[in-house]
């Protein structure tokens, strides 16, 4: 067993909380020297990977497992997040509030815990200013973690109204009129208005949450 970090969005983040997102797709992804050398190749799906060929000599290929992972394995998220200093006067630190220039590596070891952060995602007060980028947050800081339960390699559009749903989308909410609508939309709003147009290969990541 394995564990990897993963990205989400705020909403995202809501949705895994409230039990309504359980899948999530990103693009596949072609290796990199793959990719330069030839461009224009599909995959080959050979569940649980995907197989890159030239197109000219079949003996040459790349095989590519999930770079997620496989069934059994975890993910912990990350998102958008800031320390929580303790107000018992144990210890303060007041630059991670306001500019939030101290290093992550002064928090003594006692208050590296989700109980001592804040998370954006879910944060009602009011303004706060300080925020740390999702892709900065260690592992010790993540509230969230995720079994893979199934993957899958796809079409993007090949997604149902049902998985649309399991994405944890609600349609009213992006403006379409299904909930597969409302997926489509929430995709070009992170990948670019001609995204769903071209149509990509994406891993399909069924998950569930592991309670703390």
């Amino acid at each position: 067993m394995r564990e990897r970090p993963i990205l989400f969005s705020g909403p995202m983040v809501r949705a895994i909380l409230a039990g309504h997102k359980m899948q999530t797709r990103r693009a596949v992804k072609p290796p990199r020297s793959w990719d330069t050398q030839y461009p224009h190749c599909d995959p080959f799906v050979m569940p649980p990977a995907v197989w890159w060929w030239n197109g000219v000599h079949d003996r040459v290929g790349v095989r590519q497992a999930c770079p997620y992972g496989q069934p059994g394995d975890r993910l912990w998220v990350r998102e958008t997040w800031m320390p929580d200093t303790p107000r018992d006067g144990t210890w303060a630190d007041t630059q991670f509030f306001g500019c939030g220039m101290s290093p992550l590596s002064d928090i003594p070891e006692l208050y590296r815990k989700p109980e001592h952060c804040l998370y954006r995602a879910t944060w009602n007060g009011v303004g706060m200013v300080g925020w740390k980028p999702s892709i900065h947050m260690p592992r010790w800081a993540s509230r969230i973690t995720l079994e893979i339960t199934g993957v899958r390699v796809e079409r993007l559009k090949d997604i149902s109204e049902d998985d649309a749903y399991a994405e944890g989308v609600k349609h009213s909410e992006h403006g379409g009129l299904t909930a597969r609508d409302g997926f489509q939309r929430l995709w070009e709003s992170i990948n670019g208005a001609e995204s769903w147009d071209k149509n990509p290969w994406v891993w399909v990541v069924q998950f569930r949450r592991i309670e703390a």
